[in-house]
């Protein structure tokens, strides 16, 4: 005998768990895990869709009184089965509820009214309609008339439009139906997320010599047996979609479908009006943005595959094509790839799992690879491929880095340096654009001196200390605390405190200095609506601005011919925050930042403000040498036992009571002690998260690094059942991170 464990649709919060189930022998050949269901479920037996999580052959239960598998929905196996699969695996790898990873793989659980259009067709042959509009002719029923005479003009009109142009209300309606004069109709119609927008088919562009042969690597990696996933390294303005956009061809070529994942809302308008232009119909799009019934619709069109390309965020990956062929991560080194709620996956090794399961390829591609994707394409595990050369041979921009603490010995206090005003000039007199970053990725208000550019750091970690309201400088990995200085303690000056700017004054600041100047601004204020997005890209690209100033999001993947001048705006706000990636986060961001500039025919110049322009993650943005960064920072991280050197585990902790919260992780953290006596095991903390309180609810953490994956898992498992059995722990919310 064969019993399933099932747990029920998803719409059930506190049915988080499975429940088992009789297998009837008719259906033991083919039910399989993963498989979704129908179960009698509760005292009437009403009938439930389920999904099946596990088949043994041993009941847990009295088999008396356990209920029998009514029959398999086949239509939605073949799709949702292998989602549901992936769930589990994410369960079990990145620690949630198994309704939390069902939910996170099958976003949309609630049908959505299906959006219709509504058609009056002639019902009764030509000349009986002439003959009847003759006798209507003769009575008052005006809008009959001129109802019956445009279907015997046009044969078939619209519901809407003869209720608006031609009077026909819902009584004149029912009228022609009752006498069968005509027929109502309904077509369902997509809703589509690319309609109404200005993009137009272009013809596909021939490859150059380093795309061809980066190309022809990957179909190589794609013929073995079990190909690894590939890396593709290539600077920015390399062509990395053009080999995707070929690569993907290939694809479709098969009868496969292709996801492309984007890090950000913001690269949705060029990206898809690349993928559009090159593939038309067959693209669509997936975002946050998107209504309930926009997203809905295009789940369904991906499952019955009516289109062959999916490109979106994170979440795009979980679109329900039938047959996958290809997953490409781009920019594959973004931090908005990592979920924040649970569970907390990592779509970079979930989209691996997933390919490996349906039998599809893998591409991540990056001008700054991560450490993690960059440390397993040298050790074999991934194919690297790299492109080291701009498109069409273009050069990389010149860049300058220049020392605000030498603006500042020379009186100017201003937010842009001499030389950054001086080059702006210079552009708007040639009628070029220009691009201003400021860096505030992670600003958790560290602490710095602007006479001599020291920041306070915490001795025991090598991170920067967050300022708190109570003027104490904490460190949220270790808890190490000390009070905030009056002078700075390295060269005594009282410039010393945290960098206030944001996008708005720097809008203000050069407005002042080039009157005239027309200024555009991206940030999270001016991107709050749907279409904010496409309508600042769209404005700038058409010239309708001659700068652009924003936060990380201008600088991710963007394409402005134009733009010939790019100011990085205080490059250490990234370099200072409270986490060990900082050194990472900062390289990432100024060479994608620099690597905007000169991306047409006119050379291009990027300008980099700092306090610190000899760090190295500094050095090597500058002139875009990624070995050379990374070999630094692999340095840092195996001094110090951070991924990808070793794994670590973050248990999360949250409580509106704070006494509670420190109790729960005070004894978590002896649990954790008692089992993990091996020597391989680093336990830090409890520790105050690194925003300490969030809304009146208290955050914890404990940090745990292994140089082993599994044993990191292990211990999560052990951890999951320590909490389910202690009451105590019920008023505390636990969440597992994986690094």
């Amino acid at each position: 005998m064969t019993y399933a464990d099932i747990i029920i649709d998803i719409s059930h919060e506190k049915l988080d768990k499975s429940f088992q189930y009789l297998v009837p022998s008719e259906l033991e050949e083919e039910i399989r895990v993963g498989m979704v269901v129908s179960i009698p479920f509760g005292n009437g037996n009403h009938m439930r869709k389920g999904y099946v999580m596990g088949l043994s052959h041993e009941a847990k239960y009295d088999t008396s009184r356990m209920k029998e598998v009514a029959g398999l929905c086949s239509n939605e196996e073949t799709t949702e089965s292998r989602l549901i699969a992936l769930a589990a695996w994410m369960k079990e790898n990145y620690g949630s509820t198994m309704i939390q990873a069902l939910k996170t793989v099958l976003p949309i659980q609630n049908k959505v009214k299906a959006k219709e259009k509504r058609y009056i067709t002639l019902n009764i042959p030509k000349e009986e309609a002439e003959k009847l509009l003759e006798e209507m002719k003769t009575t008052r029923f005006k809008a009959r008339i001129r109802l019956l005479e445009a279907l015997l003009e046009n044969g078939r009109i619209e519901a809407v439009a003869a209720a608006k142009e031609l009077g026909a209300s819902a009584s004149v309606l029912k009228y022609f139906e009752e006498n069968k004069i005509a027929k109502l109709e309904s077509n369902e119609i997509f809703r589509m997320p690319l309609e109404g927008k200005d993009i137009v088919r272009t013809p596909k562009m021939p490859l150059s010599m380093p795309q061809q042969e980066a190309v022809e690597q990957i179909l190589v990696e794609w013929e073995k047996t079990s190909p690894r996933p590939v890396l593709l390294h290539g600077v920015t303005g390399s062509g990395k979609t053009q080999v995707y956009m070929e690569l993907i061809e290939k694809v479709i070529q098969q009868g496969k479908q292709a996801i492309v994942l984007i890090p950000e809302i913001a690269l949705t308008y060029q990206t898809v009006r690349r993928f559009y232009g090159r593939f038309g119909e067959k693209v669509s799009v997936l975002n946050s943005r998107l209504s309930q019934g926009e997203r809905y619709d295009q789940f369904r069109r991906a499952k019955r595959g009516e289109i062959q390309v999916m490109v979106g965020p994170r979440s795009a990956l979980f679109t329900p094509f039938p047959n996958l062929g290809l997953i490409v991560m781009d920019e594959e080194h973004e931090p908005t790839y990592k979920s924040e709620n649970s569970p907390r996956y990592h779509a970079r090794e979930t989209a691996v799992h997933r390919a490996q399961m349906e039998g599809a390829r893998v591409v991540l591609g990056s001008a700054t690879p991560s450490l993690e994707a960059y440390n397993r394409a040298l050790t074999g595990e991934y194919l690297l491929v790299k492109l080291d050369a701009r498109f069409q041979k273009r050069p990389l921009p010149c860049v300058s880095v220049v020392d605000m603490r030498e603006e500042l010995k020379a009186g100017n206090r201003s937010v842009l340096s001499r030389e950054l005003k001086s080059a702006m000039g210079e552009c708007l007199e040639k009628k070029e654009q220009i691009m201003l970053f400021l860096n505030r990725r992670g600003y958790a208000g560290f602490v710095s001196c602007r006479s001599c550019g020291h920041v306070m750091k915490c001795p025991h970690c090598d991170v920067s200390l967050s300022e708190h309201n109570n003027r104490r400088l904490v460190c949220h990995y270790c808890g190490y605390e000390t009070a905030k200085p009056d002078k700075c303690p390295v060269c005594g000056s009282p410039y010393i405190g945290g960098f206030k700017a944001g996008t708005q004054q720097i809008e203000q600041v050069v407005t002042k200095c080039f009157p005239g100047i027309r200024a555009l601004r991206m940030d999270f204020d001016t991107t709050r609506t749907k279409g904010s997005y496409e309508d600042i890209l769209a404005s700038f690209s058409a010239h309708e601005a001659d700068v652009l100033i924003g936060t990380q999001m201008i600088v991710k993947g963007h394409d402005f011919p134009d733009v010939t001048l790019v100011g990085v705006i205080a490059a250490d706000l990234s370099l200072n925050t409270d986490d060990y990636r900082c050194g990472e986060r900062t390289f990432q961001l100024l060479t994608q930042a620099v690597g905007r500039a000169g991306r047409g025919e006119k050379a291009g110049r990027a300008i980099v403000q700092t306090y610190n322009p000899q760090h190295y993650s500094i050095q090597a943005a500058a002139v875009q040498d990624y070995p050379a960064f990374y070999e630094e920072e692999m340095g840092y991280r195996n001094l110090l036992d951070y991924p990808p050197a070793a794994h670590m585990l973050a248990i999360l902790g949250s409580c509106a009571d704070e006494e509670l919260l420190g109790q729960a992780m005070h004894y978590i953290g002896v649990f954790i002690q008692k089992i993990c006596t091996e020597p391989e095991f680093h336990i830090i903390g409890p520790a105050a998260a690194s925003v300490g309180k969030i809304k009146d609810v208290y955050k914890k953490v404990i940090y745990v690094k292994h140089y082993e994956y599994g044993c990191l898992v292990s211990l999560k498992n052990k951890l999951e059942k320590y909490i389910e059995i202690n009451s105590g722990f019920r008023k505390v919310y636990i969440q597992f991170d994986f690094s």
